[in-house]
């Protein structure tokens, strides 16, 4: 390859970033995408929480809704920040082999993460569903013994949360959370629901309902942030 050509990338890469400067989701560190600094504050431990309305099922967080996990979340939900979803899916990976080293996961054969469901639209809007692309990333990184069973969806009945209050928002998804059959779980699988923020915990509540009258037993609720 001559001089140019090798030079030709750098060149290349440093056009985009003038047009799309190269910074970090979680803290907009100039020159990289996800720095050092905010891959290890989403590796803390997980947090126990207690929701005001909570699921049968305990709940988990890799941190508080502030910070690097903020910004990462609100990048790839509302910015179009789809690179995010490796990061966050390697900590929700740690966050998963921390909770079974502690013990609070059972050991099983096989691990299924269910994603929280997300509106249709919603997702369309974004490019895909974030929640799911995170678990999808987090179960490459954990191995075969752990897929993605995408089983919840919301209809089109659900308005938007944002401004409801706890009862509210339990009223609004009641019967808006809906099932879609999933062949690939089997009996003695754990299973683990997978969302992005924790609010009131409204959305984990009503999911865990609507799998457990399937049959389906949440072993835990695991976010990436609690509000």
């Amino acid at each position: 390859m001559s001089g140019a050509g090798r030079y030709l990338p750098r060149v290349v890469r440093a056009g985009a970033d003038l047009v799309v400067p190269l910074t970090c989701g979680g803290c907009d560190r100039p020159g990289t995408r996800w720095c050092a600094r905010c891959a290890a504050r989403l590796a803390d431990d997980p947090l126990e929480c207690r929701p005001r309305l909570a699921p049968a099922a305990p709940v988990w967080a890799l941190g508080r809704y502030r910070g690097s996990h903020r910004a990462a979340i609100l990048a790839l939900k509302e910015h179009g920040r789809r690179d995010l979803a490796s990061p966050l899916g390697d900590a929700l990976s740690h966050g998963i082999r921390t909770l079974a080293r502690w013990g609070e996961l059972p050991d099983a054969p096989h691990l299924h993460l269910v994603p929280a469901p997300t509106r249709t639209l919603t997702a369309r809007r974004r490019g895909g569903d974030p929640v799911t692309a995170i678990a999808t990333r987090s179960a490459d990184v954990l191995g075969r013994r752990v897929s993605v069973a995408p089983m919840l969806y919301t209809a089109g009945a659900a308005r938007d949360s944002a401004g409801l209050d706890a009862r509210d928002r339990a009223r609004n998804l009641r019967g808006a959370i809906r099932l879609r059959p999933d062949r690939s779980l089997v009996d003695g699988s754990v299973v683990v629901l997978v969302d992005d923020v924790l609010t009131t915990g409204a959305t984990v509540a009503e999911s865990v309902r609507v799998l457990a009258t399937a049959g389906v037993g949440v072993s835990a609720v695991l976010v990436i942030a609690a509000a």
